[in-house]
């Protein structure tokens, strides 16, 4: 082992120039990870090479031991897994005859140390070896790579060696330990996955401690007081009661009393238009997607979870079969952090944006990105189709449903990122409103907006935006100078509470982690995955919610490892890690500096930490102790009695709606149905057999608005009453929801 990085670095970096030949029969071996990427080289190539697949990885430390030399410099100890050994067989004896060998694997840490593994595990001489590196697999670029090929860089292997180490060293450390003090076999705990946990964890804590607080508005539907010269009908709109009329600060009405007594003060007010300001505001386009983006986007747009999206993204990377056209990879690697784009892509879609849609779409100068993310790696580019020629509409009929929705979402970003600014007109219109009862005088403020040139919007918009931009153009106001006078047709009062913050969704996590700087583009999806797998976060109606088991996980090691899920800490290594891939810091020396200080805390802890219980929040209905989480030896959970053995009291778990029995007052949770032909959710009274009362769709906390009855949950946002026939939206769920699609963009451009 101690030869490895000299091997690798010198010998094969003083034979990478040696010119290919074309004199022999034997062909040149070109070897990447998948099947379907070896058949869209192949076919670029052409019968002058052989290619074939290395179905990922090659070698790893071994699953039933640490693998790692922690007093010999943390030497990994790699081996071949059973069913992997045939294939590097395979691979050693095409080698043997290859003139050269080509590793073509993927264009990051991970692509870089498969290469590496392959040439190790199967003994190919280094004089032969060349890697070959390219962001897209199109004809021009493959071949391209295959002209100027390099060694194999050492710097970015021993990146992604620290991190494997790192990752062995705190998981087969900390998870059984955690497993023994909670007596849960199986648990698992990681640097990154246990940062993504605690960050859960602590919004639902938030959720937890909210109180919200009431608080009410006015708003008066008016119109203009002068009939329309044309003899038209007036536009009425919506305007909202601010302050008083030379007062900053807002009016503040806390309770239906406060309101009501203000209302009151308004009954046969006098309006008058007090002033109207208009301005152009022109919107900028965002920038291509990173992976983070396009992790989120895809979630909000097409509602498809991180893991999937990078599964479909590879898919069309990695190459389609076009017909009579062949296979392409159709969009650029989407591991990436960058937002740079190559220039010919960029003159490629401003000439396709001028013949689409016209000049005036096409702003003066390419637009250029920059993305504000440490570490980012500028060389990569950001994810884009390969040629926004090939529209969605063209390459639809290859593509099978959900390569096309990724497809369209990713091809319309891209080519919206060079298309000209949005405009809009904004106008702001103040009303003054005289009370006919008080000296009073309020004022009332409404705002809307109108497009006048759609720019980049006639092709894309993010999903957080449409609702905003809706409500925009919903309040397109009526023409209205200073001094006209208004009717006012309605004046409503409206109760609100403050929300807490929303639950964390798919798209949210993967933001949060990259803002602090945990992960890497190729760990979100993972990770997101991860936590979820591990029983530690369950998902529900879209939102990522902690169990019991994972708020218990992540207190423990909070408590007693607070350095390892510490954020800062997280980020800390991540950057550490950069260094190792730059070549500024050796691998060794980064684990050995973390690694004294980790294992003598470990050590102590093992002392110090009590066998804990999973709590659960419910009592025992037999002898009143708290009721704690347990599982069986066959893996299920259930609630036992934390007086056992005295108490044998068990029972299967229940997951809580807060929704109050509509019959006895108990309470509504959630219920699995697994006899007969029955099969799925529903929801039951806490107090069966005792009640029998149950329904089919999620109940709702809010009462009905007509009867008081109980609320069903319809659609995504919807609302249906279970005793009358009233259906419609409820402005808590509304606010929640929308608050899911309008969730900000991980970065600014």
């Amino acid at each position: 082992m101690a030869k490895r990085t000299v091997v690798a670095k010198k010998t094969v970096a003083k034979q990478t120039q040696r010119p290919v030949t074309r004199g022999s029969t034997a062909r040149d071996l070109v070897i990447v990870e998948s099947p379907t990427k070896a058949r869209t080289i192949g076919k670029i190539l052409g019968s002058g090479y052989a290619v074939t697949a290395s179905l990922g990885h090659v070698r790893d430390l071994p699953q039933s031991r640490l693998g790692v030399a922690i007093g010999d410099g943390f030497q990994p100890e790699y081996v071949v897994p059973r069913e992997k050994r045939q294939l590097v067989s395979e691979i050693q004896e095409l080698a043997k005859d290859a003139p050269h060998v080509y590793l073509a694997t993927d264009p990051d840490r991970e692509g870089e140390a498969i290469s590496w593994h392959l040439v190790e595990a199967a003994g190919v001489d280094p004089s032969v070896v060349r890697r070959v590196v390219f962001h897209e697999i199109t004809g021009e670029a493959v071949k391209r790579a295959f002209l100027s090929p390099r060694s194999i860089d050492m710097d970015m292997v021993d990146a992604q060696q620290a991190r494997r180490v790192l990752d062995r060293l705190v998981g087969y450390t900390l998870s059984p330990l955690i497993s023994r003090k909670l007596r849960w076999w199986g648990l698992s705990a990681g640097r990154v996955q246990s940062a993504a946990l605690r960050i859960v964890v602590e919004r639902e804590r938030e959720i937890e401690a909210f109180v919200p607080r009431e608080h009410w508005s006015i708003e008066a539907t008016l119109r203009n007081a002068v009939p329309d010269a044309g003899g038209a009908e007036p536009v009425t709109f919506v305007s909202w009661l601010h302050s008083r009329v030379g007062q900053k600060q807002r009016l503040v009405m806390p309770d239906a009393a406060s309101a009501g007594e203000i209302a009151r003060d308004l009954e046969g007010a006098t309006y008058a238009v007090a002033g109207v300001k208009r301005k152009e505001v022109e919107q900028r386009p965002t920038a291509p997607f990173i992976t983070s983006t396009l992790q989120q986007e895809a979630w909000r747009q097409i509602r498809f979870p991180a893991k999937r999206t990078m599964a479909v993204a590879q898919q069309l990377y990695e190459g389609v079969s076009l017909g009579a056209q062949g296979s392409e990879g159709l969009i650029t690697y989407m591991r990436t952090d960058s937002t740079n784009v190559a220039v010919s892509a960029v003159q490629e879609a401003r000439d396709y944006i001028r013949e689409a849609h016209g000049a005036e779409y096409v702003p003066p100068q390419p637009r250029q990105y920059t993305k504000k993310v440490k570490g980012a790696q500028e060389a990569h580019e950001a994810v884009r189709p390969t040629s926004v020629l090939r529209t969605p509409a063209v390459v639809r009929p290859f593509l099978n449903p959900e390569q096309a929705r990724l497809y369209d979402l990713v091809w319309r970003r891209f080519v919206a990122s060079q298309m000209a600014d949005a405009r809009l007109d904004q106008t702001s219109v103040d009303v003054h409103a005289a009370s006919a009862l008080s000296s009073e005088r309020y004022l009332f403020r409404v705002t809307g907006s109108v497009l006048r040139f759609p720019g980049f919007r006639a092709l894309y918009l993010e999903a957080r935006d449409d609702q905003d931009d809706d409500d925009d153009q919903r309040r397109a106001l009526p023409p209205l100078a200073d001094g006209d006078g208004l009717d006012c047709r309605d004046l409503a009062q409206r109760q609100h509470f403050t929300q807490p913050p929303p639950r964390y969704s798919d798209a949210s996590l993967i933001r949060a982690l990259e803002e602090k700087g945990i992960g890497r583009p190729s760990t979100y999806a993972a990770t997101v995955s991860t936590i979820q797998d591990r029983g530690y976060v369950e998902r529900d109606r879209g939102r990522l919610t902690p169990t019991p088991l994972g708020k218990t996980v992540s207190d423990l090691l909070t408590e007693h490892f607070g350095e390892i899920v510490d954020l800062g800490f997280t980020a800390q290594m991540e950057q550490e890690l950069d260094d190792i891939a730059q070549g500024q810091r050796g691998w060794q020396a980064v684990l050995r500096t973390f690694y004294d200080p980790f294992n003598q805390n470990v050590t102590e802890a093992a002392d110090r930490i009590p066998r804990l219980d999973i709590p659960t929040g419910e009592t025992c209905e037999v002898c009143g102790l708290p009721m704690v989480l347990k599982r069986n030896r066959w893996g299920s959970t259930f609630l036992s009695c934390s007086g056992f053995p005295e108490c044998r009291n068990a029972k299967s778990p229940q997951t809580k709606t807060g929704v109050d029995c509509p019959v006895c007052g108990g309470d509504l949770v959630e219920r699995q149905a697994r006899k007969g032909k029955r099969r799925g959710t529903f929801y039951g009274c806490s107090s069966y057999p005792t009640c029998t009362f149950a329904v089919n769709q999620r109940p709702l906390p809010n009462p009905c608005p007509e009867c008081g009855g109980l609320l069903l949950q319809r659609g995504r946002s919807g609302a249906k009453c279970n005793q009358c026939k009233w259906q419609g939206v409820v402005e808590g769920q509304q606010q929640e929801e929308d608050a899911a699609e309008r969730e900000p963009e991980a970065v600014g451009v």
